[in-house]
């Protein structure tokens, strides 16, 4: 969930070759706690802050990125969308940064040309800025404040509600998002992922300030945090500015609360019809998988591509070449709990559901039966490895690859994830699938539709 507080500067690429490894050693208030590939990890021992640096010199810019451990995972009844609305809030000021003193977040870093913004998802929020390395302090400073210091007033709540608001009904005219939305919400009866990100209508609008408060007051703290810093920065100077800002504020007065709801096994397949106004119908089809730190993560990744991604997929070439849909993608959940792989195809006009279904299902067992090539493999994992290379261009995209490994609760796994999918075997991709695209773990769902005037049925 993006907001507006982008500022436009142009991003420059990072080279490897710019790169320095920093070695964790002691440090003045810190725990060195490994070194890994290009990273070193700390702890700041005055509360627990988690620390990542990964030094490059080639251009003076840097990002600094805060990922806090809380996301719609964590949110209950009630509560659907207050990760989301929060991060909203993040931006309406405290008593030393504010709009009305000219020193509001994003004034101080539009002034400095800096991007700034912040995301949500089901297991994390991230702030993060990139700009010009002299002016990291600047920003280490704004989030340290924010950390805790947080105004939280109705005043702002009521109109940031209506922008969040205003996101929910974009999804719910997006027919891949609605029926994705309502997929979720069947394959999962009592885990938290039953609920999107965005949160539902009536939380949104609802939701007292008190209970954002509460959400704050409980997951806001530097032990449930960590600080990535990538880019133009010595290691030492910026640990010393982490340590000065802060070093002060004191972990959490309680147990960071962490989910402990487990989906109960699902007992047979599961489908869902979404009718809404569109133009053209879509067929997706779930199957429950693993967490994103399962050791099958990389050979599900190959196996979707293999399914789903370019013209030489089999969907595409079943249904795409056939003009039976205009599209096919596929997507394998990378999150902290076990999540689910989707298929999806999108209908070319007058291509009928079932039919395309059927064939989804064909391709499927035909992949179970009799495997896939080491070609295919090959050039599955190329493909993510290609994709994987572009999302890390730059200090803001290795910062905002590796939020995600930090979220699946490994940051480590963003350094060891390229030699697993060249590890991963035509062999280990037939045993995903046969274990895993199994029937009766499956949630299948058909968007239909309907021209406005045409009641839904």
């Amino acid at each position: 969930m993006k907001l507006s507080f982008t500022f436009l500067i142009g991003l420059l690429a990072l080279t490897p070759a710019a790169r320095s490894t920093p070695v964790a050693e002691s440090i003045a208030g810190y725990e060195p706690v490994r070194t890994q590939g290009e990273i070193a990890e700390y702890r700041l021992k005055s509360n627990d802050l988690q620390v990542l640096l990964l030094p490059d010199r080639s251009v003076p810019v840097v990002t600094f990125m805060v990922t806090y451990r809380v996301g719609s995972r964590h949110e209950v009844a009630g509560t659907t969308g207050a990760t989301h609305l929060l991060e909203h809030m993040m931006f309406k000021g405290t008593p030393t940064y504010n709009r009305e003193r000219g020193t509001g977040i994003d004034q101080i870093l539009e002034r400095l040309g800096a991007i700034s913004n912040a995301t949500t998802w089901l297991d994390r929020t991230n702030y993060y800025a990139t700009l010009g390395s002299e002016h990291l302090e600047t920003y280490i400073r704004i989030e340290a404040d924010r950390m805790r210091n947080l105004w939280l007033r109705e005043e702002d709540r009521r109109p940031e509600m209506t922008v969040v608001r205003n996101e929910f009904e974009i999804e719910e005219n997006d027919p891949a998002q609605t029926l994705t939305k309502e997929i979720m919400a069947t394959a999962y009866l009592a885990h938290p992922y039953h609920h999107s990100t965005i949160g539902w209508r009536s939380d949104i609008e609802r939701v007292p300030i008190e209970k954002l408060r509460a959400f704050y007051d409980t997951y806001y703290w530097p032990n449930n945090a960590t600080v990535s810093v990538i880019g133009d920065f010595e290691p030492a100077a910026a640990l010393a500015m982490i340590r000065t800002h802060y070093g002060a504020i004191p972990k959490s007065p309680h147990p960071i609360p962490m989910p402990y709801t487990e989906e109960p096994p699902q007992t047979g397949p599961r489908r869902v019809t979404v009718k809404r106004p569109g133009e053209l119908g879509l067929v997706a089809v779930a199957h429950k998988i693993p967490s994103g730190r399962h050791p099958d993560t990389p050979a599900l990744q190959i196996l979707s591509a293999i399914l789903s991604s370019g013209k030489s997929s089999r969907l595409y070439r079943a249904l795409t070449d056939q003009n039976l849909t205009l599209q096919v993608s596929g997507d394998a959940g990378f999150f902290h709990d076990p999540s689910v792989h989707t298929l999806y195809a999108y209908l070319a006009p007058e291509s009928e559901h079932q039919k395309v279904e059927s064939i989804m299902l064909r391709e499927i067992e035909r992949l179970k039966t009799d495997g896939v090539t080491s070609a295919e493999v090959t050039t599955a994992a190329n493909q993510i490895l290609a994709s994987l290379a572009y999302a890390r261009d730059g200090s803001f995209g290795l910062a905002s690859t590796l939020n995600e490994y930090i979220a699946v609760g490994d940051w480590t796994l963003f350094l060891t994830i390229e030699d697993a999918l060249r590890a991963t075997t035509p062999l280990s991709v037939r045993e995903a699938a046969r274990k895993y695209l199994v029937e009766d773990q499956s949630t299948t769902g058909w968007f239909v539709p309907v021209s406005p005037s045409e009641p839904s049925r």
